[in-house]
């Protein structure tokens, strides 16, 4: 019988994973891959930031599941994970609505010999009183389309008002994490391209951003030589960063911190911290921590059960040589993905699985288009710093990196010329 492969979550790792495997495994037959997300398409999560601001059109960069799995020799259902059977080895979808209510795509259930969970992280606002009704996230890109849609219609407003009114607009960010710090910078841009534009009425430095670190820095997750410098950047972008201050209740139109100050925004995003989606939480008594990540073993078997796996940010993976867990990034997913397009083909065949040992190959951070801060690892060259045009560089390839996993180098090249020459004939920023 052939080996029957589940992968739930189609983000950068689980697309990544089910291509490999469909080109490999599936092609010849060895193996049924079936990739399970619960919408159409896919766009990489690190690019939402851009879908925020408006300067990236979702709609031109997203992949489209149904034809990557033809393309690829596997099989995609729509759907969302509700629930799992580890005795039975099958899991259950949840229907699937349309935008009336009307059933889409019925309850359903999957058999499976080999689970893999990669169905990522979303924001934690920690309980924050107010936060979930008040601020925006940006987990998925139809969060990040309506923050821009927000954000366009405060423009639009003010297009049409009154000739002696000083509009203004000011934006909140929770959290200097990466997503926060480039959205920043994104957002200062987004202004100056509305204004050029002819959405003139809220000139540049009266869009007022303010990017509140809990912490003592901004990026803290990341060395601080990086941190630093972004820092200046921010602030000479005029961009207002406020470290040590926790917010402790978001309200209609202001953040208020544990210290009592009042920052008054209309538009407020959260973007501190991560958990695993709720319904992983001890799903059929596999074992999670406190933000609902699967606890995993070094070869990214879930403790409890040897035929579930589990990778990217949705898994608890211990960091070899460390009391550490490896860190939620793209490259940790990317190369989780990579170990287990082969770990998989192993246990088909009945062979011991590697374990993963995490590589650091650095950190990138974009500035839009006034800079770009970060570092390089690796084995020749040690640590070293870039910053400007060629950080920005190396930043714009980690993308097309992605691509070529998923569309190979051809079409890669194809995808790029593609989006050169329909620059010449669209706007910078998205209007619409």
């Amino acid at each position: 019988m052939t080996h029957r492969i589940i992968i739930v979550g189609g983000g950068a790792g689980g697309l990544e994973l089910a291509t490999r495997l469909g080109k490999t495994l599936g092609k010849r037959g060895t193996a049924s891959i079936t990739l399970v997300d619960a919408n159409l398409t896919h766009i990489w999560k690190p690019l939402l930031h851009e879908v925020a601001a408006g300067s990236l059109n979702s709609s031109e960069d997203e992949l489209n599941y149904v034809a990557q799995a033809k393309w690829n020799h596997f099989e995609f259902q729509l759907g969302r994970m509700s629930g799992l059977d580890r005795e039975q080895k099958k899991i259950q979808l949840a229907a699937t609505l349309d935008e009336e209510g009307r059933e889409l795509v019925p309850a359903r259930v999957l058999d499976y010999d080999s689970l893999v969970i990669a169905v990522g992280s979303t924001t934690n606002d920690f309980g924050t009183e107010g936060a979930a009704q008040h601020c925006l996230f940006l987990d998925t890109r139809k969060q990040a389309e309506r923050f821009h849609q927000q954000l366009l219609n405060h423009y639009l407003r003010a297009h049409a008002g009154q000739t002696d009114v000083v509009e203004k607009i000011s934006v909140a960010i929770v959290g200097a994490g990466a997503t926060g710090v480039e959205l920043a910078a994104e957002l200062h841009n987004a202004a100056h391209e509305l204004a050029a534009y002819g959405l003139d009425r809220i000139k540049p430095e009266n869009m007022h951003i303010t990017l509140i670190e809990a912490g003592p820095r901004v990026l803290p997750a990341l060395p601080e030589r990086i941190g630093g410098p972004v820092h200046k950047t921010l602030e000479k972008l005029g961009v207002t960063v406020l470290t040590n201050s926790a917010v402790s209740e978001v309200t209609a139109d202001a953040l208020i911190t544990s210290s009592g100050q009042v920052i008054p925004a209309s538009l407020k995003v959260w973007a501190a911290g991560i958990r695993a989606p709720g319904f992983l939480k001890d799903i059929d008594r596999l074992e999670t921590n406190r933000i609902n990540q699967l606890q995993v073993l070094p070869t990214l078997q879930t403790t409890r059960d040897e035929n579930i796996f589990a990778f990217g940010d949705c898994a608890a993976c211990p960091q070899v040589g460390t009391d550490r867990n490896v860190p939620p990034r793209a490259q940790a997913a990317h190369q989780q993905a990579s170990l287990l397009a082969k770990s998989l083909k192993l246990r088909i065949e009945g062979k011991d699985l590697p374990s993963y040992k995490y590589t650091d190959y650095g950190s990138l951070i974009s500035l839009s288009r006034f800079s770009a801060v970060g570092n390089l690892m690796g084995n020749l060259t040690g640590s070293v710093m870039l910053e400007g045009w060629l950080a920005r560089m190396f930043y714009v390839s980690l993308y097309r990196m992605h691509q070529v996993a998923l569309y190979g180098f051809f079409r890669t090249a194809m995808l790029m010329l593609g989006s050169k020459i329909g620059r010449g004939t669209e706007p910078r920023l998205k209007l619409h």
